[in-house]
């Protein structure tokens, strides 16, 4: 299989409305998957996990991201970060342009949102 990002078939797939997402490969709703995301300047993609493990990898902007337990990082094109099974996690779009990301998980995907503080 070869897709040609121009090939991407890029959709707003949920929340956050910023982020825009094509399926590569695999079957999220019952295996391994990645998918092409692409987030709009400043986008935000709030605290959250998944039951698998997510592997992460920026291939144009600069992307702030985070998880419990670790420092903020910026990541560049070709910056890489993994975070384990239901480790808590987030990231934001901190380009003027649209960044662009591969993300691939072990299993079957589900998210599972941080509760919001009182």
């Amino acid at each position: 299989m070869a897709t040609p990002l121009g090939a991407a078939k890029l959709v707003i797939d949920g929340e956050p409305e910023c982020l825009k997402v094509a399926r590569e490969t695999g079957d999220p709703d019952t295996g391994p998957s990645t998918f092409l995301l692409e987030a709009a300047p400043g986008c935000l993609t709030p605290p959250h996990y998944h039951t698998a493990e997510e592997q992460f990898f920026v291939v144009r902007g600069d992307v702030l991201t985070g998880m419990d337990g670790m420092s903020d990082q910026i990541l560049g094109p070709a910056g890489f970060a993994m975070m384990p099974s239901k480790a808590m996690h987030w990231f934001t779009c901190q380009s003027q342009s649209p960044c662009l990301m591969f993300v691939t998980f072990d299993r079957k995907y589900d998210i599972v949102w941080a509760k919001p503080s009182k």
